[in-house]
This record gives structure tokens, sequence and C-alpha cells, in this order.
């Protein structure tokens, strides 16, 4: 790839050590990697030079959002009645079965439908946690979905190995043998997976949750992850209900359980932490166990208020994620910086959380929580993610402070998205997909599994 230069930006956050925000900013990058920030001024030069100008003015650039909790598959199954004003366990109960008749054209169009309005709002990179595999369903469906839409793609082989009859939550029709869980989990890392720095497609090992996996399970797959130097992610404290399913089977709290089984450390990372306690947090911090931050899910399902303040000041990593589309249920990320904001200021007043706080959980600190050091800044030699917000449009107009109108009037959707350099959404529209093939691929399965239902 030549060389680019986003020119003239309003403001260029940079989220580097010093939290830079550059008026009148300027960033250069060449075959994927960020060459030069600055102003416009101090890269006049590599502007002349330029393959490719692209005008910045009136817009703020950030690096790209990053989502770090997803079920993008449950994006065919929004505001799905019955589902509507349920808890957690209820929720899933009546989902269950309109996931056990997905094909897997339906988790190809699910997918991509998911990752198209994550692109849209601004996400290079998003983790995605299938743990349902009905119907010759395999996670290279999604994988293959993701490659189409073209942003960075951290699939997670889940799983759910415990049904009702054995005290589960998910019905027996749904789980899997343990064995084949094992043997389908190293297939998939060992084709896809890549290690490598500005990779586009890593793997983690993913058992679905405490009340629907055995703790063999877990205990395998943190062996199985670590033999193969891929991170781990499962869904912990996610609500009361939860922390009494943890205490009544397993004798001890959530992160009790977590650490007794070997999943803590900087290679783990935990969807939700709504109910953790003082000590666990204080565990986590240790540890360096990072958290995937759902406050519009945590909402919607009534799961309460994660204790993000506590979080930070202890050095917990954090990450926003926005959950899967059946409990959110949309899939924009600035949405859920806003929301992670506004839920601390309920409970802790106007000066507890800040929209820059918010902000750096969407980027870096999303980036950091999935292993992606090299993601999440604005620097030379990181990679070239970056998403451009126009801040004049109806949302976003009227803001001074453009960075914190980000969070606080956000736009719509991003103008234009890069990913490694290339471009994903330009002028408001997919890149390397067409917006009307994936909406018609999910209409042709939603239609299907209304029928079925």
């Amino acid at each position: 790839m030549g060389l680019t230069v986003v020119d003239h930006a309003e403001m260029l956050v940079c989220m580097d050590d010093a939290r830079r925000e550059i008026a009148d900013g300027a960033v250069a990058f060449r075959d994927g990697v960020i060459e030069a920030v600055g102003t416009s001024a101090e890269l006049a030069d590599l502007r002349t030079a330029a393959d490719l100008v692209v005008e910045a003015r009136g817009c703020v650039v950030t690096p790209g959002l990053v989502n770090t909790h997803h079920h993008l598959f449950q994006t065919l199954t929004r505001a799905l009645p019955g589902a509507i004003n349920t808890s957690l366990f209820g929720w899933l109960k009546r989902l269950y079965p309109i996931w056990g008749q997905y094909r897997p054209e339906d988790v190809f169009a699910a997918t991509q439908l998911g990752l198209a309005e994550l692109a849209l709002s601004g996400c290079t990179m998003s983790s995605d946690h299938l743990y349902l595999y009905a119907d010759g369903v395999r996670l290279d469906d999604s994988i293959a979905a993701a490659e189409g839409i073209g942003i960075r793609f951290h699939a997670t082989r889940g799983s759910m190995s415990v049904g009702e009859s054995a005290g589960g939550l998910p019905p027996d029709a749904l789980v899997e043998d343990e064995a084949a869980i094992l043997r389908d989990t190293i297939r998939v890392i060992d084709r896809f997976h890549d290690a490598a720095e500005g990779a586009m497609v890593r793997v983690a090992v993913a058992p679905c949750s405490p009340f629907s996996v055995s703790e063999g399970l877990m205990r395998d797959s943190a062996l199985l992850a670590r033999d193969k130097g891929v991170m781990l992610h499962t869904h912990l404290a996610e609500d009361a209900d939860d922390v009494a399913y943890s205490l009544a089977q397993f004798g001890c709290r959530p992160g009790d359980y977590a650490e007794r089984l070997g999943w803590t450390g900087p290679d783990v990372w935990h969807a939700h932490c709504v109910q953790l306690d003082a000590r666990e947090i204080a565990l986590f911090a240790r540890t360096r166990t990072g958290v995937a931050h759902c406050p519009c899910s945590n909402c919607r399902l009534g799961s309460g208020i994660a204790p993000l303040p506590a979080m930070v000041a202890h050095g917990v990593p954090l990450g926003l994620g926005v959950d899967g589309s059946a409990s959110n249920d949309s899939g924009n990320l600035l949405l859920e910086a806003r929301q992670a904001m506004l839920l601390q200021r309920v409970v802790g007043g106007a000066a507890v959380f800040d929209p820059r706080q918010a902000l750096f959980l969407a980027t870096r600190g999303g980036a950091a929580v999935l292993g992606r050091d090299e993601c999440g800044v604005l620097a030379p030699g990181k990679r070239a993610d970056l998403a451009i917000w126009d801040m004049a449009g109806p949302s976003s107009l009227g803001a001074w402070d453009l960075v914190a109108g980000l969070v606080l009037a956000p736009p719509p959707q991003a103008r234009d998205v890069f990913v490694d350099g290339r471009a994903v959404v330009r002028d408001g529209d997919l890149v390397q997909a067409r917006r009307e093939d994936v909406v018609r691929a999910a209409q042709a399965s939603v239609a299907r599994l209304k029928e079925l239902a």
C-alpha cells in the first residue's frame, strides 16, 4: 500500500502515553503502519509525497474503536417477544430454542450484519463469542464473514457442555461432548490463529459460562489455551443469579472459582463482572485479568451497575463490549462509552467518570484487554487503525469540546474507517462488502427463523 495522509483534523486524539490531542492534526501511514503523527504543518512534506490524502476538516480522528465482547450470531434475534422484559436466565431460556435452529448461513449472515454495524460506527477490531453449534455450524462460518467486512477479528471458540439434566441452564440438545469441543478448538486454533503483530484473525478459547460448562472443561480449556499460546474468555459474575449459582454449585464466589481453575492472568478476559466484590477486584488487578464492560446489556437485562471506578482505581485492565445484539440491542461502541460514563454518574456523581476515560476504554483500553498493544494508539510504529468522525452533523454540531462531544453528543456513525491502512468505511458506507448484500442475507435468515418459531 502507498502512503496515505489524513490531514487537517480539527482534533487528532492519539491515546498515547501523553494523551496528546493535536489541533489541526495529521497522521501518515503506509503498509498498515503509522509513520508519523503531528500537526498538518509538521506533516506537510508527507502530504506532498502521499499517494492518497484524506481531508478531515471539521472532523475528530481517533484510534479505531475496539469491541471486547459480542455474540454476533444473536444479531438476528433483536427485540424478541418474550425476551424483552426478562433477566439473564429467563432471557437465555427464551432464546436457546431459536438459536438451536441456526444453520451455517444464518451465522454467516448474522456475523456480517453485526460487523457491518460495528464498522459503520467506527469499530476496527471485535471479539466474538460463538458458543452454540447447531446443524453443522462451525467457527469457520463467522471467520469467513469477518473477512468479508474487513475489521480485525478475535474469534473465540465457545462451548456449552452441561445441559439441564446435569444441572446446567441450556437444553440438553444444545450442548456438546467435551472431548469433541477440545478437538475442534485445537482444529480452529491451528487453522486460523495468527500470533503475528498486525494479525487480522486470532482465536481464543471460550467455554460459555460457569452455568453451562463443567469444572473439568474449564480446567482443560485453560491448559489447552496456554499450551497453544492463545487467550481465554468467558462470562463471569454477570448478575445476582450468576453469583448465587456459583455459591450453590461450587461453594465460592465467581472470582474464587476463576482463580482455582486457572482463569486469572494477563491472557484472560472476562465479560461483564458486574457483581465482583472488592476482594475479587483486587485479585483481577494483581493478576492483570481483563474485564469486558458491557453497560447497555447490563442495563437491558437488569444485571446491575459494574464497579467501574473501583476497577479503574485498582488498575484492572478494562475494555468495552456491546455484548450480543439480542441483549443490547444495538452494536455501537460510542453509545456504549456514553452509557458507561452515565451509569457511573448515576451512582457516584457528575465528576466520577469523564468522557475521555470512557473513550480510552473504547480504544486503547480494549486493545490492551485483547492483547493487542500495537493497536488502539495513533503513534509511529502502531497499526493504522483509525476512525474519522464528522462533528458537523445534527447530532454533534454545537459541541465546544469536540473530544468530549464524541461521547456526550456522538455522531450516528463514522465518516471513514481504516483498518491496517485499508479503507473499510468511506463517506459513511462499507467499502469491502455491499451493504445491500449484507442486509438481504440477514433478512432471509430472519424470515426463515420466524417461520420455524
